[in-house]
């Protein structure tokens, strides 16, 4: 039902768009007693994607992945907070990644579910700083996303390492852990690259 709705929002503005383009186009400039039509609806239209295109981000500032790095590991030692998004209150795995590369102008959803389709899907061998890892919950038998970090190793380094927000018990909170030779190699699912290679 949500996808219906969704087409029909998309054929509605697209239809409005149209409408102001040629109401524009065929109508004489504008006078004080008559605004002008919108340009920016039109354009806002004319640039729209198809929701279901993976796109890697390019801003008109594009971050280096360096950036990106040092931004989320100045995070570490921030606690942790289920559905959290701040560095003082806390932070959970989602709440993290979406907080860092926000700071960075890029959106990603607070939603580890919906992580795993964001970007790019990249061989874990060719992962790089900046890049997104995906794993599943900590359940033995769980096959779907349920947890996620931010890449910190250079390109071909092991162990993988990664800053994240944990739950864990013994050590919460923003810190670094490594794919290889932990718990986090079985639960391994996916790396997302999110931001164009430099």
């Amino acid at each position: 039902m949500r996808s219906i709705w969704l087409i029909f929002g998309s054929l509605l503005l697209s239809l409005l768009g149209l409408k102001l383009y040629l109401g524009s186009v065929t109508t004489p400039p504008a006078t004080a007693a008559q605004p002008a039509p919108t340009p920016l609806l039109v354009r806002l239209v004319a640039e729209r994607r198809p929701a279901a295109a993976p796109v890697l981000a390019r801003p008109s500032f594009v971050p280096r992945r360096d950036s990106i790095v040092g931004f989320a590991l100045r995070q570490v030692g921030s606690p942790y907070l289920y559905a959290g998004m701040s560095p003082v209150s806390g932070f959970d795995c989602s709440g993290f990644v979406s907080y860092v590369f926000g700071h960075f102008g890029v959106p990603t959803p607070h939603s580890t579910a919906l992580l795993i389709d964001v970007g790019q899907p990249v061989p874990r061998a060719e992962a790089q700083p900046g890049d997104i890892v995906v794993f599943t919950g900590t359940a033995a038998t769980s096959t779907t996303p349920g947890h996620a970090g931010i890449v910190i190793s250079a390109l071909g380094e092991t162990p993988l390492r990664f800053v994240h927000a944990s739950s864990a018990q013994r050590a919460s909170g923003v810190k670094i852990s490594q794919v290889e030779g932990s718990g986090y190699e079985r639960r391994f699912m996916q790396v997302r690259r999110v931001i164009a290679n430099e």
